[in-house]
């Protein structure tokens, strides 16, 4: 019995440094799988600054119906979204050049309205929105 009962506790022991062995897999494999998440998410703000700094001072505003800009002006629209979701720019005077629908044609098959495209002055008045909104994270 005595040899039964050392034979059962070295395999119990065995087991047990085994489960330990994965455990510390397990471990590594989700610490690894963060790291490589962080990179990613770094790589993409990495990836977003830089599309976002091109010298291209153009902007694009999504979401907005068609047919409003008729009644109040692509540039008010701006000025009014600028004002409702960064009240701490609503005094910097952004010199817009032009503002369209893009693309020029509307195309009655495309269900989504088409994108304004506002065109700065400037390519620091862009930055300064961008990284507002940016800090904001959710922009209406």
């Amino acid at each position: 019995m005595q040899t039964e009962l050392r034979a059962v506790k070295t395999r119990m022991n065995n087991a047990e440094e085994r489960i330990s062995d994965v455990e510390d897999r397990i471990v590594e494999i989700t610490q690894s799988g963060q790291q490589i998440e962080n990179r990613i998410k770094k790589q993409e703000s990495n990836i977003r600054n830089l599309w976002d700094n091109i010298k291209q001072t153009n902007l694009r505003i999504i979401g907005i119906p068609e047919g409003v800009e008729k009644d109040k002006g692509m540039e008010n629209i701006f000025e009014e979204i600028i004002d409702g979701n960064f009240p701490n720019l609503k005094d910097t005077g952004f010199k817009i050049q032009e503002a369209q629908r893009a693309p020029n044609k509307l195309n009655p098959n495309r269900p989504t309205p088409r994108h304004i495209i506002i065109k700065m002055a400037r390519v620091s008045d862009k930055e300064r929105i961008l990284k507002a909104a940016r800090g904001k994270q959710n922009v209406t």
